[in-house]
């Protein structure tokens, strides 16, 4: 860390030493007239109420300055010394004005702004562009000025950061670079207006130029702070004011989003308030009501100093998530908000079983094979049910092991019903899918058998296998059945089938752990699949068992565009795809349950006769 320190701090005396030299190599006072000084005070002035009246924007933090537009014009005006000149009055006063900030800062935004100018001058003059003729004809001198200026500043701040080590460089880039495609032509477009404004009216025409700037000012915080108000309503829950449903999900994507890039741990904790209803029926709702609220409060007290996110998951759940946090993290703070809760008296819970506010809660780590936070969540969920019904007033880490009531595991034979059902629609359009599907589907219940799955595992991975194809449905006949190779227009279509099953599984909520197995199946373990190209545990686990298990019925399976393998070079084909098409972790262990199902070792053409 101290390295990283002493690089960064390197860095800015470098860029501070290179912008100052600049500075002084170029810029002479001594050719400055008088009238040059007059516009110098006038465009600092400017600049300086640009800077203390920016226009906000929302998302919170988002914000455009003027001042930008403000030294770009006086280049394309006044030219590269009238410009620096400004910029080092400015310079000066805020170093007394801000003096919170410290002066290091100040001298390398000097020498970073310094830099700036002067690059987007020598562009804007090698481009055509000509000091104080305006012509608007041509407009590439001016976009290629604006480009070189803030590349410049976007390189040399990103820089920064990485060598401080605090951030992620791609985090960096991709915050300053969000949305800043409308923010960087802004820049442009008004310091072209305010070309035209000094053109037709000298300094006047500056102080038009920052009127306007100062009501739009006003005008943007006024919209802002409405966007806010309104924002927070539609994303907060009315009773405890803490994050609703909707919105946490939301915050959960992004910081996965942010855990994938960086690869740091996320866990989510789900809460129940052990005997709410009880406690309901007995004070009524209104009394339940403040238990709510109390209780959401004295939560969101202890995840503040930890910049943890807490919402209100619905009824008398709650739930956080709690970035770059392990595991064991994750369950020793639940376990004294559990403990802080126990302690803190709410009117009336002397008459709850542990004549105390308690709650169960369930945690979830994300892991790189997580589909979706659906899937996360539900995880979280299951090992809420388990401390529930190991007593309750407990925390339960979600382990794949959970030996589930049967209130968690749903009906498998209802659902394979419903799952056949949708299936049978094969038979009058190919009749070789529907066989196909049958298949996969009895291998999956034999390799299930040999895995350490969960039950929940165990029964998605089974319902999955029997409607992986389900998009196919939607392909046409003629290229399902065609007889030989497909031509690269019609590969392309039937490659949609993957997409095509996860819209028709989308449609029913009770199915949604069925989603990555239909959308997945074809994606590849060194990243060459389809449809999203994704690598190694990046897909989920089970949608990498069910790619060999229908990998390997489509080897051994007569097919029309494609010739059979016997068992034998099956198998072998699997293990030379190992670590390729196939995760190798359940390549073997595949291999040895045909083996042993279809004792192939003894009788291999046992194998081959079975096949079809």
């Amino acid at each position: 860390m101290g390295l990283f320190k002493n690089s960064a701090n390197n860095y800015l005396f470098i860029i501070s030493f290179l912008g100052i030299s600049a500075f002084i190599s170029i810029n002479s006072f001594s050719q400055l007239t008088i009238n040059d000084w007059y516009i110098i005070f006038t465009l600092t002035g400017a600049i300086l109420l640009a800077n203390h009246n920016v226009l906000e924007l929302p998302p919170h933090g988002n914000s455009i300055s003027m001042d930008s537009s403000i030294f770009l014009a006086s280049l394309f005006m006044f030219g590269l010394n009238v410009t620096l000149t400004a910029s080092l009055l400015f310079s000066i006063i805020y170093i007394f004005t801000l003096r919170t900030t410290k002066w290091w800062k100040h001298i390398f935004n000097f020498g970073l702004y310094s830099l700036m100018i002067i690059c987007a001058y020598n562009v804007f003059l090698f481009t055509g562009g000509e000091q104080g003729n305006i012509d608007f004809n041509d407009l590439l001198p001016y976009t290629l000025a604006l480009s070189s200026y803030f590349t410049l500043n976007v390189l040399l701040i990103g820089i920064y950061f990485l060598l401080v080590g605090s951030e992620n460089i791609i985090i960096v880039l991709k915050g300053m670079l969000k949305g800043t495609a409308a923010t960087y032509v802004s820049t442009l477009l008004f310091s072209l207006v305010l070309v035209v404004l000094i053109s037709a009216q000298n300094t006047f025409g500056l102080f038009l130029f920052v009127c306007i700037s100062l009501l739009l000012s006003i005008a943007f915080k006024q919209h802002l702070k409405l966007y806010y108000e309104a924002s927070n309503k539609a994303n907060k829950d009315y009773l405890t004011g803490l994050n609703n449903h909707g919105y946490f999900k939301e915050l959960l994507d992004s910081e996965l989003s942010v855990a994938r890039e960086i690869e740091q741990p996320v866990c989510v904790a789900i809460l129940d308030i052990d005997d709410f209803k009880k406690y309901n029926d007995l004070y009524g709702h209104i009394q339940g009501d403040q238990l709510l609220k109390k209780f959401g409060a004295l939560i969101k007290k202890e995840t503040e100093a930890r910049n943890f996110i807490v919402a209100r998951y619905g009824g008398e759940e709650f739930s956080i998530i709690m970035p770059n946090t392990s595991l064991n993290a994750a369950l020793s703070f639940i376990n004294h908000l559990r403990k802080t809760t126990n302690d803190t008296y709410f009117d009336g819970v002397e008459v709850l079983p542990y004549e105390c506010l308690s709650f169960s809660a369930g945690i979830a780590e994300w892991e790189k094979e997580t589909y979706n936070t659906s899937e996360l969540l539900n995880k979280a969920d299951m090992a809420l049910y388990s401390a529930k019904d190991q007593g309750k007033n407990l925390v339960q880490i979600y382990n794949q092991h959970f030996d589930y009531t049967a209130q968690q595991s749903l009906n498998l034979e209802k659902d394979l019903d419903e799952a056949e059902q949708q299936l049978k629609i094969f038979l009058s359009k190919d009749v070789y899918t529907y066989r196909h599907s049958k298949r996969v589907y009895q291998y999956a219940v034999d390799f299930s058998n040999k895995l350490q799955l969960s039950i929940n595992e165990r029964k998605t991975l089974i319902l999955g296998a029997l409607v992986h194809d389900i998009g196919k449905i939607e392909i046409p006949r003629d290229i399902l059945t065609k007889k030989g190779k497909l031509e690269p227009h019609e590969w392309d279509i039937m490659k949609k089938h993957v997409t095509w099953g996860k819209e028709i599984i989308s449609t029913d909520k009770t199915h949604e752990d069925l989603i990555p197995l239909v959308e997945l199946h074809h994606e590849r373990y060194d990243g060459n699949g389809y449809p999203y190209g994704l690598k190694g545990n990046n897909i989920p686990k089970l949608a990498r068992i069910l790619c060999i298990i229908d990998s390997f019925d489509a080897m051994t399976t007569e097919r029309p565009y494609q010739p059979t393998k016997t068992f034998e070079e099956a198998i072998v084909e699997l293990r030379e795809c190992a670590g390729k098409q196939f995760d190798s972790e359940f390549v073997e262990l595949f291999i040895e349950m045909i083996e042993s199902n279809f004792h192939f070792k003894e009788c291999p053409e046992v194998l081959n006769q079975g096949a079809g």
